[in-house]
């Protein structure tokens, strides 16, 4: 190390000293990044499609390769994470630490305030049980209502089939909140590089395993306005616009 050799108890600062093996300088490690994107409709969650579909990584410059921290459908807005920090994305997707993920839902028909208690019981779906951690109903008319839910699983299309169980299909869907990153005021298409005070809380909710099966730190709805789902007009780079 540094000209010198070392011992095997040895440490070493890999940002200030220069490591060889052999007399072959090691690379440098890959510097650890974590970015929030708003995911836009018509982007699939991957890092290459065998059909041509643009894919999120597209919209997410970076000088390290990146990697989603789970999935959104190709037509759901919203939070999603990305990083090459294999060890803490696997936490954060493993059911154990029952992570909240919130979620503002577009549904047809009419959903009223009595129904709100059937809604927060829980329905079997064909892979078991669902319950969502709290329902809020923020809007409702006659051929649509506005909602938003707080599941702990990443299970595939749980919120659009919760939905349907229940006999509203979902228009619309967007993440506003994976775990303490909050989707605020970033634009669809558009990313950025979480604070090192994010980067903690992240660290923070799954830093051991929830007492009672709940998530550390875990809030129900988050006692916010909802923010209008999908009313902005923003054109993404090779594709059209959407609403």
């Amino acid at each position: 190390m540094n000209g010198a050799a070392a011992g095997p108890a040895t440490l070493a600062d890999p940002d200030a000293d220069t490591i060889a093996v052999d007399g072959r300088p090691l690379p440098p490690a890959e510097a650890t990044r974590y970015v929030v994107l708003n995911k836009p409709r018509g982007y699939v969650t991957t890092l290459a499609d065998p059909h041509g579909r643009p894919v999120v990584t597209d919209l997410v410059a970076e000088d390290v390769r990146l990697y989603p921290v789970g999935r959104l459908d190709w037509d759901v807005e919203g939070v999603l994470l990305l990083t090459n920090d294999g060890a803490l994305t696997h936490r954060l997707l493993h059911p154990r630490y029952a992570l909240p993920r919130v979620y503002e839902a577009r549904v047809q028909g009419r959903v009223a305030r009595a129904d709100l208690a059937r809604w927060r019981r829980g329905v079997t779906l064909e892979d078991g049980p669902a319950r969502p951690r709290a329902v809020e109903l923020t809007r409702t008319g006659a051929r649509e209502s506005r909602l938003r839910l707080v599941f702990a699983e990443g299970r595939k299309h749980e919120v659009k089939r919760y939905c349907q169980a229940l006999g509203h299909r979902v228009t619309a869907l967007r993440r506003v909140a994976f775990g303490p990153i909050r989707l605020g005021a970033l634009r669809p298409g558009v990313s950025r590089r979480l604070t090192p005070d994010e980067v903690r809380a992240l660290r923070a909710a799954v830093a051991a395993p929830p007492a009672g099966g709940g998530a550390p730190g875990a809030a129900p709805c988050p006692p916010t306005k909802a923010e209008p789902i999908m009313t902005e007009r923003r054109r993404v780079p090779g594709r059209q616009e959407f609403l």
